[in-house]
C-alpha cells in the first residue's frame, strides 16, 4: 500500500524558472515545466540531479530502450505519476510501444519480454522492494548485460527511485500535455472495446 500523494504543490514552482523553462521546451515533444522549476529551489541540487539524469538517460551502456523500461518500472512501483507520464512521453518517441508501456505496469509473467526485459524488470523490481538484488536475479541479469550495462541498469533505476520520491513528496503535478498512468483496451463480448485502467501493486 502507498500513502495518498499531494493533489497539490507542496513547493510552488519558482515563477521565473518556470517561464525560462518553458520557452526552452517550447518545441519539444516533452514538458518538464514543473519539476524544473520545483527543483529550483535548490540550485546545487538542481545542477547536480540535470547532469546525473543526462548520463543516466543518454550517456550510459544500456540501450535508450532499456533505460527507459527500467525507469518507467520504477515509476510505477513508486507510484509517481509525473515521473511514470514524463518518460511515457519519451518512451514514445521511438522506444516503446503503448502496449509495452502499459505492460510495465503489469506482472512480468504477462508482457511479451525477451529474456534479457524480464530479467531487467526482476532487477528493478528487487531493488525496490529490498534495496538489494537477489543473487537469482542478479545471476540472470549477468547472463544478458555486461557488467558496465548491469551498473547502469542498478544506477538508472535508484536514480529514478530518488527521482520519484522527490517528485512525489514536493507534490509537483503533471504538466499540460503529460500523459496519466496508461489504460489497456480490452474485448468485449460484443467485439468493442473497453478502457481497462492499469491497478495499483
Amino acid at each position: 500500500m502507498h500513502l495518498p500523494r499531494p493533489t497539490s504543490p507542496r513547493l510552488e514552482p519558482i515563477p521565473k524558472v518556470a517561464e525560462r523553462a518553458r520557452e526552452v521546451m517550447e518545441s519539444s515533444f516533452a514538458n518538464a515545466v514543473n519539476v524544473i522549476a520545483t527543483i529550483a529551489h535548490s540550485r546545487p541540487i538542481s545542477k547536480a540531479f540535470g547532469e546525473f539524469a543526462q548520463t543516466i538517460l543518454f550517456k550510459g551502456d544500456l540501450s535508450r530502450r532499456d533505460v527507459e523500461i527500467a525507469v518507467l518500472r520504477m515509476g510505477w512501483n513508486c507510484q509517481s505519476v509525473y515521473e511514470f507520464g514524463q518518460h511515457t512521453l519519451i518512451a514514445r518517441a521511438g522506444v516503446m510501444t503503448e502496449e509495452e508501456i502499459y505492460l510495465v505496469t503489469r506482472p512480468i509473467a504477462e508482457g511479451n519480454w525477451t529474456p534479457s526485459e524480464a530479467a531487467l524488470l526482476q532487477v528493478v523490481d528487487d531493488l525496490y522492494s529490498d534495496d538489494c538484488v537477489s543473487d537469482a536475479t542478479w545471476a540472470e541479469a549477468a547472463s544478458h548485460f555486461s557488467e558496465a550495462e548491469l551498473v547502469h541498469l542498478v544506477a538508472a533505476a535508484g536514480c529514478y527511485r530518488m527521482v520519484s520520491g522527490l517528485l512525489n513528496s514536493t507534490g509537483v503535478q503533471r504538466d499540460e500535455g503529460v500523459p496519466d498512468w496508461p489504460t489497456a483496451s480490452t474485448p468485449t463480448l460484443g467485439g468493442s472495446a473497453i478502457s481497462k485502467p492499469a491497478c495499483e501493486p
